[in-house]
């Protein structure tokens, strides 16, 4: 997982009860034999000039672009997107929707809910925790919507990139993470 900036001991944990070991990664070379991938939230500024400064952007584009699973939660879903808005960022620009950086407010506005009714049966239920979280807008064609919150797009799949606009991390669910361990395994 990417461990520039972000609570890469959470996602560590939610990777292990979904059956996988973490792996961080700070530099181009340690991508090399992954399985699969997590941008993890935290500070999607942050992240993005670690990933600069580290030459990651192309190396990762590459290898997401060659079917390398991938988990983008909050930050790592805005990393993902296609385009920015609300103080845009660099991205990869391989997942077809248009982030809305802290479209649900501040730090102080932080929240969880349930998802919707409706979800992709795997996620009825599911907990979601928002912290300074973005809004996925406008997804194109490919992406599939599996989890909703308050109508909003909070969980969705292209092909093999997964992005949560949430921190399934914090939940102590599994689920989220599981669906990516099974993209790596097949």
């Amino acid at each position: 997982m990417l461990a520039i900036q972000g609570d890469v001991e959470a996602h560590a944990r939610a990777l292990a009860r979904a059956g996988a070991e973490a792996v961080e990664v700070r530099r181009p070379k340690q991508l090399d034999g992954l399985d699969a991938q997590v941008l993890p939230g935290g500070e999607s500024t942050t992240i993005s000039k670690g990933m600069a400064r580290e030459g990651l952007f192309e190396p990762l584009r590459e290898r997401l672009r060659a079917g390398l699973p991938v988990l983008g939660t909050c930050a790592g879903a805005i990393l993902l997107a296609r385009e920015v808005e609300n103080h845009p960022v660099p991205t990869l620009g391989l997942l077809d929707a248009v982030a809305l950086r802290n479209a649900y407010g501040t730090q102080v506005d932080s929240f969880a809910a349930p998802v919707d009714p409706g979800a992709d049966p795997a996620f009825a239920g599911l907990r979601c925790v928002f912290i300074r979280a973005p809004r996925l807008a406008r997804p194109g064609p490919g992406v599939e919507v599996l989890a909703r919150v308050d109508g909003e797009p909070v969980l969705v799949r292209q092909g093999r990139i997964l992005a949560a606009t949430f921190h399934p991390e914090l939940t102590g669910d599994p689920r989220v993470h599981a669906v990516l361990v099974a993209l790596a395994a097949g």
